[in-house]
C-alpha cells in the first residue's frame, strides 16, 4: 500500500489544485480571530482589520477576521464529498481593548457560517487544553464580581456535507471494515468531552515571525482522521501549519493534501516526516498494547469475548471489529518539491515474529482462543519492527 502527501504553499482561499468533491474529511485548526498572534496574518489580508484593531473597535475586527476564514470555509465546501465531514479545532477568545474585557465566540460564528454554506452541524467535542501558567486565573483575584473564567477548552466542530457516506461497492466495504477502531476506542472517542489531550508548543525551528504555534497535538488530528475517514481516502488541512495533519494521516494510511501560506513552517518537513517513522510504529504498538490491557481486564472479570480477529488471530468485542487490518508505514519517499509517498507494511498472521504466538498457555473459555497466564499476556504482542 502506498498514500501521497501533498503541500501547497499558497492561501486556501483558492485551493485550485483540489477537484469538487475530491476530498473526503477536513482537519484542521485555523488561526484565532481576536487572539493578539493572529493579528498581523488577518491584517495582512484585509488591511481593514488592523485599522478596527487599532481604534479598538473589537466587534468590527472580530467579523473581518471571520470574513477572511469564510472564504476558506466555502473552498472547504466545494472539494468535499457529499458524505464527507470537515473537522474544526477552533478556541474562543478574551481581550481587552480601552480597558474593556470580553469574550469573541469564535466557535459559534464558524458554525454560523457553515450553515449558510450548507453544512450539518453534528454534536462537537470539548477538549481540555490546559494552562500551565500559576497565575492563571483573570480579574480581581478573590474579589467578588470582577473575576472572570478562565477558557481552559477548545472546540472541534463536527461537519458534514449532505447525508451519510456510502460505501456501496464490496470493496469499498470491505476497505471500510479493514478501518474499523477497537470497541473501547469508540468509547473514548466518540465522548463530547476529551479530558486525555495536552496542548502543546510545537518546535518552530528558524521561524522567527511567530513566538509559538497553536498546532493541536499529533492525537488529537490522528484519532479524528481514524473515526471520519478509511484507508486511502484523501484528507485536507487548509492551514496546514507545521504539518501535524499530514503526519497524522500518514500514521493512519490516508492520502493528504496541505494548504500554508507561510513556507518557513514545513521547512525540511521530509526530514520531519522520515523521522517520525518510528512514532508512527510506536502509535500502532500503543494502540495494541491499551487494546491488550482492555480485554485482560475483561478476562480478570469474568466477562467472556465473543470474537476473534481474523487477520492477527487477538480477541474483540464486536464483529465489527474482526477484520481490523494495521498498514506499518515503513518508508517515505520525496517526489518532488511538494509531494510525499509513503510505503506500508500490512503484517499478517503468518508473518513471522510479527504476533508472536503464545504456547503452552491454557484457553480462557469463550475468549475464542485467546489466551491467558498469569504473567497477563492476553494475546500476541505487536512488534512494529518487522
Amino acid at each position: 500500500m502506498k498514500t501521497t502527501h501533498k503541500h501547497y504553499i499558497c492561501n486556501a482561499a483558492k485551493m485550485a489544485a483540489l477537484a469538487d468533491h475530491s476530498v473526503r474529511l477536513v482537519v484542521t485548526s485555523p488561526p484565532y480571530p481576536m487572539i493578539e498572534m493572529w493579528d498581523e496574518i488577518f491584517s495582512r489580508q484585509d488591511g481593514k482589520i488592523e485599522k478596527a484593531l487599532e481604534k479598538s473597535d473589537g466587534a468590527l475586527a472580530f467579523e473581518l477576521m471571520h470574513q477572511v476564514l469564510d472564504q476558506v470555509w466555502k473552498e472547504v465546501f466545494r472539494v468535499l464529498s457529499p458524505g464527507g465531514f470537515a473537522c474544526i479545532n477552533i478556541g474562543d477568545a478574551t481581550r481587552t481593548l480601552e480597558d474593556n474585557f470580553g469574550l469573541y465566540p469564535n466557535h459559534a460564528r464558524i458554525l454560523n457560517a457553515a450553515q449558510a454554506l450548507g453544512f450539518t452541524a453534528l454534536p462537537c467535542i470539548l477538549w481540555r487544553k490546559q494552562t500551565n501558567a500559576p497565575n492563571k486565573f483573570m480579574g480581581s483575584g478573590m474579589l467578588p464580581a470582577g473575576a472572570y473564567v478562565t477558557l481552559e477548552h477548545e472546540y472541534i466542530l463536527i461537519l458534514r456535507k449532505g447525508g451519510k457516506r456510502e460505501f456501496t461497492s464490496p470493496a469499498a466495504k470491505e476497505n471500510r471494515r479493514q478501518s474499523a477502531f477497537f470497541w473501547e476506542e469508540r468509547n473514548q472517542w466518540f465522548s463530547d468531552i476529551w479530558m486525555d489531550l495536552k496542548g502543546i508548543r510545537q518546535a518552530m525551528g528558524k521561524q522567527k515571525s511567530r513566538n509559538r504555534s497553536g498546532a493541536f497535538p499529533f492525537e488529537l488530528a490522528y484519532r479524528l482522521i481514524n473515526m471520519y475517514s478509511v484507508k486511502q481516502d484523501l484528507v485536507l488541512d487548509p492551514f496546514l501549519g507545521t504539518g501535524t495533519t499530514i503526519l497524522a494521516a500518514m500514521a493512519a494510511g490516508r492520502n493528504c493534501a496541505g494548504y500554508e501560506i507561510d513556507p518557513t513552517l514545513l521547512e525540511n518537513f521530509y526530514d520531519k516526516c522520515n523521522n517520525s517513522l518510528g512514532q508512527f510504529s510506536s502509535v500502532i504498538q500503543q494502540r495494541i498494547d491499551f487494546h491488550n490491557e482492555f480485554v485482560q481486564g475483561r478476562l480478570d472479570a469474568g466477562k467472556p469475548i465473543k470474537y476473534e480477529n481474523t487477520h492477527y488471530g487477538f480477541p474483540v468485542i464486536t464483529n465489527q471489529e474482526k477484520e481490523i487490518v494495521f498498514s506499518i508505514p515503513v518508508s517515505v519517499e520525496q517526489q518532488d518539491d511538494e509531494s510525499l509517498v509513503v510505503n506500508y507494511a500490512l503484517p499478517s498472521r503468518e508473518t513471522s515474529n510479527v504476533f508472536a504466538a503464545a504456547t503452552n498457555t491454557p484457553t480462557v473459555a469463550g475468549t475464542c482462543g485467546a489466551t491467558s497466564r498469569a504473567g497477563g499476556l492476553l494475546f500476541p504482542d505487536f512488534d512494529p519492527g518487522h
